[in-house]
């Protein structure tokens, strides 16, 4: 079953509020890194800001707009709240 537009701009609305949850736990881990990790955080958080940065053009591709984002976001959250 093909996935109507909706549904991928949720999708993409998801993987980039993960994306950004996964920058910050990966900054947060940094800064109280030991020294034989800083350099893997430091990678990480490089990795994390690119795919980021592509997941956000992406979405400007498709016209989807930061308010677009926060209101999807919100809807999402009520939809895996009525689902438990």
């Amino acid at each position: 079953m093909q996935k109507n537009k909706e549904q991928k701009e949720i999708e993409l609305i998801k993987c980039i509020r993960d994306t950004k949850r996964r920058l910050n736990t990966a900054n947060k881990n940094f800064e109280t890194a030991e020294a034989e990790l800083i350099d893997y955080y430091a990678y990480q958080i490089k990795a994390e800001k690119a795919k980021l940065d592509y997941l956000i053009k992406l979405a400007k591709t498709k016209g989807i707009k930061v308010d677009m984002i926060n209101d999807k976001k919100f809807s999402i959250l009520e939809e895996d709240e009525e689902a438990v």
